[in-house]
């Protein structure tokens, strides 16, 4: 199985000693950079609902955005990402094994690159797929990634012989995901908090559940998808009364109930 997540708005810089590897859409993260910059401050804080520090943090990252790009600028992905779902997915903490695992199975999805390995490179940045940035290929990114997701995601299955894909990400992430095109069967977990008037999603928790999930599969090596049914990690439990075979649900008491 792939399991597929977001990005995160956060990063955590810290330089680690991994082997690496480098994007498949490269070239396109240039193009892409190289679009961003050419926006003025106003026109980037609209484009993504910034404050004025960050959109100047975040032009001053595009306006420095290297093509070729030298070592102390680049971190792997899923090290360099450190928002709620990376909380769950513990990156830092995966044995060889179960990093070996996820660079072949766990995908991340992300406006600027597109699909990512877990050891790929990538510069600091932030641009969320939602964006509606004017590209050659349409009005946003996603006119501008079209059926290329869905093409990445197949060929990417087929070479570790899965037709099974856990979308672990979130709806802007896999909105861009061409379903009509995608070969594979998708599997979406929901995550629910229980506070004792029946479950609900709350966000921070869901997001960082799908890390989790993913960190799950990559420990155990699933290759099943009815494996999936026994993620108990954070003292969630399978709901099969509330699940479909594509949208199982996993429910656990409010963690403030406690």
């Amino acid at each position: 199985m792939l399991v597929v997540i977001s990005p995160a708005k956060k990063l955590d810089w810290t330089e680690r000693d991994v082997a690496t590897t480098v994007p498949n859409f490269q070239d396109d993260a240039i193009k892409l950079a190289k679009t961003v910059r050419s926006l003025s401050h106003g026109d980037l804080k609209k484009l993504m609902h910034l404050s004025d520090a960050l959109a100047t943090l975040n032009l001053d990252r595009f306006k420095v955005f290297q093509d070729v790009p030298e070592a102390d600028v680049t971190r792997p992905a899923a090290l360099a990402f450190a928002g709620d779902t990376y909380q769950g997915l513990e990156a830092t903490t995966l044995d060889a094994d179960e990093m070996k695992w996820a660079q072949d199975h766990l995908r991340i999805l992300s406006g600027l690159y597109g699909v990512l390995r877990p050891l790929d490179l990538i510069q600091a940045y932030r641009l969320e797929m939602g964006s509606r940035l004017k590209t050659e290929n349409g009005k946003n990114l996603y006119d501008y990634w079209q059926d290329t997701l869905s093409n990445e995601l197949d060929t990417q299955a087929a070479a570790v012989g899965s037709d099974v894909l856990v979308n672990c990400a979130s709806q802007e992430y896999f909105g861009a995901v061409d379903l009509k095109a995608l070969k594979l069967r998708v599997i979406t977990p929901a995550f629910m908090e229980d506070k004792g008037q029946g479950p609900k999603i709350v966000s921070f928790y869901a997001k960082k559940a799908r890390g989790a999930m993913a960190r799950y599969m990559a420990q155990n090596r699933l290759t099943d998808p009815k494996s999936i049914l026994e993620f108990d990690a954070g003292g969630y439990a399978y709901q099969p009364d509330l699940s479909t075979a594509d949208k199982p649900v996993f429910v656990r008491p409010y963690p403030e109930a406690k």
